[in-house]
Formats: C-alpha cells, sequence, structure tokens
C-alpha cells in the first residue's frame, strides 16, 4: 500500500468495548494481523525509511477503566475512555507509519510513600486517598508521620531514617516547585487487574507487533517505595536525605525515543504523568539540541487530565503545559489526521 493512504479500521475492534476487561485473543489476532499485513501490503517494520515511535503512557485499567481506582474522567466524565477509542482506531489507521510502539507501565506495590499505609496521625489513622497532600509543613509539625510499621518492609526496620527522609522528601518537591505529595488510592499494584493494560489497547498493540514485524517496547515505572514516578524519564526525588542516590534518570529510555525520527505521546493522565513525561523529555532536548522538539508530536485528543468534580481540576494547568510545548517547538495533533500529513515528516 501507499504510506499515504490511512487504513480501515479491522472488523474485531468493537469501540463499545473499550471501556470494558476482557480476554485479548492473542492466536486470532496474530492469525488477523499476518493476513492484514499481506491484505494491505504492509511492509516489516525494519523497513521503514522514517521511524515512527508511538509512546503510551499508562494506559491501564486502573486510569482508564470507569470505577477502577484512579479512572481520569476529565471534564466530560469520560475521557480515558473517549481517549482510547481514538487511540486504537489511530493505531490501526497508522499501522503501516507507526514503527514501534512503547507502552509505559505505572507498576506499584501496597507500602509507596504515596499510598495510604505510608503515613498515619496522633491518632493511627491513616490519609484519606485522593483528597489528601502531604506538605513540608505537614511533616514539621507531625501532622503526617511515617507509619512506624512500614519500616520493617522498606527500611529494614531503621524508622528514624525513613521519618528522615519523609521530611527530606516533601522539601524538595517544595523547593523544585512540583505538586505537593498527593497520596493517591492504591493503584497499578503489580499482578492485579488494574496493572494491566486495557483491553482494545493491548490488542491494537499486539496486532500491532505482529503485524509489522515489530517487537513492543514495554517501559516500566514507579516501582520505588521512596518517591513518586509520574515521569517514565525520572522519578520525582533522586536521593536520601544523605545526598545518596536512591533512583535515576532513565537515560537509556530518553536516548532509545530520540533515536527515532518522531515520537508520538499519548495517554493518561494529561496533567500528571504524560504532562511530566513531556516535560523531562522537553528538559533533555534542550540540553542536547532544541531543534530534537520538532520530532515531538502530542496527540491531544488522545489523553485527559484528572479531574475530581467539586474537588480538583487540572484542565487549565494541563493546557497551559502543552501551550508550553508547543511553544518549545512540540506539534500537538489530532488523531484523525494521518501521520504522513504531519509536519516536518516525509514517507
Amino acid at each position: 500500500m501507499s504510506t499515504t493512504t490511512q487504513l480501515p479500521i479491522p472488523s474485531h475492534f468493537n469501540p463499545k468495548q473499550v471501556g470494558e476487561v476482557w480476554r485479548v485473543l492473542y492466536q486470532e489476532r496474530a492469525t488477523d494481523g499476518k493476513a492484514w499485513a499481506k491484505q494491505h501490503g504492509i511492509q516489516p517494520a525494519v523497513k521503514d525509511k522514517t521511524r515512527v515511535c508511538l509512546m503510551i503512557i499508562d494506559a491501564q485499567n486502573t486510569f482508564c477503566i470507569p470505577k477502577f481506582e484512579l479512572f481520569v474522567g476529565g471534564r466530560s466524565g469520560t475521557g480515558a475512555v473517549d481517549d482510547n477509542v481514538r487511540l486504537c482506531e489511530f493505531i490501526y489507521r497508522n499501522l503501516a507509519v507507526i514503527s514501534a510502539i512503547a507502552p509505559t507501565m505505572d507498576t506499584h506495590t501496597a507500602m509507596q510513600i504515596f499510598h495510604p499505609v505510608f503515613w498515619v496521625n496522633d491518632v493511627g489513622e491513616h490519609p484519606a486517598p485522593a483528597a489528601t497532600t502531604i506538605t513540608l509543613d505537614d511533616v514539621q509539625k507531625g501532622i503526617w508521620k511515617v507509619n512506624p510499621a512500614v519500616a520493617y518492609s522498606i527500611a529494614n526496620g531503621n524508622y528514624l531514617a525513613l521519618q528522615k527522609h519523609a521530611l527530606h522528601y516533601v522539601r524538595c518537591l517544595s523547593e523544585e516547585g512540583k505538586y505537593p505529595l498527593t497520596v493517591w488510592p492504591y493503584h497499578a499494584l503489580l499482578g492485579g487487574i488494574g496493572h494491566a493494560l486495557v483491553s482494545a489497547v493491548e490488542e491494537a498493540i499486539f496486532f500491532h507487533a505482529i503485524a509489522r514485524n515489530s517487537q513492543t517496547l514495554f517501559e516500566i515505572k514507579g516501582g520505588n517505595p521512596l518517591t513518586e514516578n509520574y515521569s517514565v524519564l525520572r522519578p520525582e526525588v533522586l536521593d536520601d536525605s544523605e545526598g545518596r542516590p536512591i533512583a535515576q534518570k532513565n537515560t537509556r529510555f530518553i536516548q532509545k525515543l530520540l533515536d527515532f525520527d518522531a515520537v508520538i505521546i499519548a495517554g493518561q493522565a494529561k496533567s500528571h504523568c504524560v504532562a511530566w513525561t513531556i516535560d523531562d523529555l522537553l528538559t533533555e532536548i534542550m540540553a542536547q539540541d532544541p531543534n530534537l522538539a520538532k520530532k515531538v508530536y502530542l496527540l491531544e485528543d488522545c489523553t485527559s487530565p484528572v479531574v475530581v468534580p467539586g474537588v480538583i481540576d487540572f484542565t487549565d494547568r494541563a493546557d497551559a503545559a502543552f501551550q508550553r510545548f508547543a511553544d518549545a517547538g512540540m506539534h500537538v495533533v489530532q488523531s484523525p489526521q494521518p501521520i504522513t500529513s504531519w509536519a516536518n515528516l516525509s514517507f
């Protein structure tokens, strides 16, 4: 086929199922994918003249399925579901020119600094998830303290060191102008159904891998109990109270992304993991070569901000971040536009 022509949507895709969890029929999709490539003359990705990577940030059940732990509804209330319908259609229509897909996977365990069990107040209560932020002032005044019971599992029993780290941690967030520490509901727990990719997105990614003979580039983030990790490229805090490293930038993945001719970014949530990943990528780009920003394309209609009606709405902040990224040279695009029509790309 000509790479300037978008493909049809395969008959197995059902947009009405995107907000549900179900088992992907791998062998059937593998057979379909091979036949689809033959029918439409789709070449293996290794033959691509222009190498395009689609990075899908945290398209997991925990964020994308209604009634799951941290469903990203946006202002519409159905944000992540609508985003993933468009994302799946985008993958299928542009299958012949997407060289690789890199899904990031938010990956947690119960005892992490942003989960309720990590903290207690004077009467032994844990903070209410999604409704509690823990500030530097809160920790200095002892309003919230590290739960002594978690020290055995994540600090070899050294409670004082863990409490010292907690103070250091919220101080770092404050000094660096980051969001205050938010206590989130337990989510994206390794081994749980919330951790898995949305079924329809997983199916589209698998179909792409078979049709294009392109291994999916899964990237895991968020397992360090001592720091948040909104961005796949960098944890929020990199050292402990003594200045010793507890985490590091994901330089390997940064370079892998920048080796592509184009990087397309979608996923959840626009205000948090998406915005902070893009921000970290932009920081690296500005350090290497500001012109590299022109190879980044933000799929704006395939991402939504965190909105908790009556509590918090990050829409304006997310939009402002995307405007800043556009001002730096990145392209804000919409999913119905063929990749082959985008600026700075030739096929």
